[in-house]
């Protein structure tokens, strides 16, 4: 969705809220996969998804457009909640491994189990990601994001800045010695 498209999407919303379906349906699956690669755990990715939506659902109507996108502004809300999640809990790294294991028995609907467990198979297939992904999660929190936006994400170096509300110089600083530290962390870890 290009900005125009964000725009008049935003106008909408604001004249009728019902109309925050569609923005939902625009960038849910990118903010969900979004916080996926950030916590590993399907379940909990879909409560934080649920919340991002909902804090920008009761913001919308305050929402005012200021040099950065709609879509900026949801994977701002999602980064805070995910960090939120990990000052709140901090043993989620721990109940994100172990509650795999038990996840199966709590699930009645075949769809929400298939695409749990594609997600999940995509996640564990590649060991190399596994093992990256550990050692993500062992960077202070300021390297996650960039990274996980940067890699992950596919985001530039501006829609990271505007992500992050930080200067375009900062986040590439930010990149170069995070990507110094998960690499000493991976070959460390083999």
């Amino acid at each position: 969705m290009n900005l125009a498209e964000e725009k008049e999407l935003l106008r909408n919303i604001k004249e009728n809220p019902e109309r925050f379906g569609d923005l939902f349906d625009a960038y849910y699956k990118p903010i969900f996969n979004y916080i996926f690669r950030r916590t590993g755990n399907y379940d909990i990715s879909r409560d934080i998804a649920a919340d991002t939506f909902l804090k920008a659902y009761l913001k919308v109507q305050s929402f005012v457009w200021k040099d950065i996108s709609v879509q900026a502004w949801l994977y701002r809300i999602a980064t805070n909640e995910v960090n939120y999640f990990f000052r709140k809990d901090k043993s989620a790294r721990l109940v994100q491994e172990t509650f795999l294991l038990h996840a199966e028995t709590l699930f009645e609907f075949d769809d929400y189990k298939t695409e749990k467990q594609l997600l999940e198979a995509e996640l564990k297939q590649d060991e190399d990601f596994a093992k990256i992904q550990r050692c993500l999660k062992k960077l202070d929190i300021k390297y996650q994001e960039v990274l996980s936006l940067r890699f992950f994400e596919m985001k530039s170096i501006l829609e990271i800045a505007e992500i992050l509300d930080k200067k375009e110089g900062t986040v590439k600083s930010l990149l170069s010695r995070g990507i110094e530290k998960l690499k000493s962390l991976f070959n460390s870890a083999t």
